[in-house]
């Protein structure tokens, strides 16, 4: 199934988008919908009082001096501040083999044309790997719009044929022919904005396929960091991540000679997504093998985190952005988590 979010919907407005998620097929692997009659009156359920507790999850990885990941830290190793102030954890996991939920990001822009057929087969056999029984992806790609290739799943074949049918598209049409501002790559038009929708991808993931996800939850990008055309800042972008706790990870795979006269800015802008989300900037420029192993890195990762929880001592659910540290004893132990989230109620 293949769903396109052209410019136009972009231009009514962010908050307008919302609802257009609402007309996607329910996805195959979705639990079935219950025909059962109603229980009768005195079957029902006795009503029970429901507190509203507020519970942050804060999922990191950490790291020795080496930069080995290091899995044996208990819950007397670790401390979580919020805002500076120390909370009291009520659970500390390390998470091995717990669900996890990622949405796969394919760059295919013109920029990418020489990069993506390795994109497409390096990230099929991450994925055959990395996918457990109890875990689900997505797949979309970006661009001139962005489209959705494969709705969430657990196969990894699923996953891989929907890779292998993205196609570079530029506002001239598919294929790589399109030339610097006439729609090729990352240049947008005169007029109606093209180029490479990455903000709004970042953006249409998190607000419309994983706001309603729990657990571990990961983006994973494939692109050279550059957006052209976006409606979404990238700050935007980066607080929708936020919000619904997701990590992103960016493999910096470029083309660099595209960029020769253009000028190349990805890297700083990827490196603010990924750090404020608690993910990693993976620079592999166009080699297959660096590819090959930042997926592995990825991959460790993702099976070597812990999540701490804690009701916040500020009890405020003011929508204010509320700044995360995380400390773990050791000798150069180093935490890699996002920076802070969004104070906001369960029915935010």
């Amino acid at each position: 199934m293949l769903l396109r979010w052209g410019i136009a919907a972009l231009l009514i407005g962010l908050p307008a988008l919302i609802p257009a998620w609402a007309q996607l097929a329910p996805s195959p692997d979705a639990p079935p919908v219950s025909t059962a009659p109603n229980p009768a009156p005195e079957d029902q359920p006795v009503a029970t009082l429901k507190l509203n507790v507020n519970l942050v999850d804060v999922i990191f990885t950490v790291k020795d001096r080496a930069g080995n990941l290091v899995s044996h830290l208990t819950r007397d190793d670790c401390t979580v501040s919020e805002d500076k102030a120390p909370q009291t954890l009520k659970n500390f996991v390390a998470e091995t083999h717990q669900p996890l939920t990622l949405g796969i990001l394919l760059d295919t822009s013109g920029s990418q044309a020489r990069v993506l057929p390795l994109e497409q087969d390096v990230g099929s056999q991450f994925l055959e790997r990395v996918l457990q029984p109890k875990d689900e992806a997505f797949l979309l790609s970006f661009d001139v719009d962005v489209d959705l290739l494969q709705d969430y799943t657990n196969s990894p074949r699923l996953l891989a044929r929907a890779m292998s049918r993205a196609e570079i598209n530029t506002a001239g049409g598919n294929g790589s022919a399109g030339s610097p501002g006439a729609g090729g790559g990352t240049v947008p038009t005169i007029g109606r904005p093209k180029g490479t929708l990455l903000y709004d991808a970042v953006y249409l993931a998190a607000m419309q396929k994983m706001n309603q996800e729990t657990g571990r939850k990961a983006m994973i990008l494939l692109t050279d960091g550059e957006d052209e055309g976006s409606r979404t800042k990238i700050s935007e972008a980066i607080a929708a991540a936020n919000r619904y706790n997701i990590m992103i990870y960016t493999i910096l795979i470029a083309d660099r000679g595209f960029y020769r006269e253009l000028g190349y800015s990805g890297f700083t802008a990827m490196k603010r997504m990924t750090e404020e989300t608690g993910g990693r900037l993976i620079d592999v420029g166009n080699n297959g093998k660096k590819l090959e192993a930042a997926f592995q890195q990825i991959e460790d990762e993702l099976r070597t985190q812990y999540v701490a929880s804690y009701t916040p001592s500020n009890t405020k659910m003011d929508g204010a952005f509320r700044k995360l540290s995380v400390e773990c004893r050791g000798d150069g132990m180093k935490v890699q988590v996002r920076k802070g989230y969004f104070a906001t109620g369960p029915q935010d």
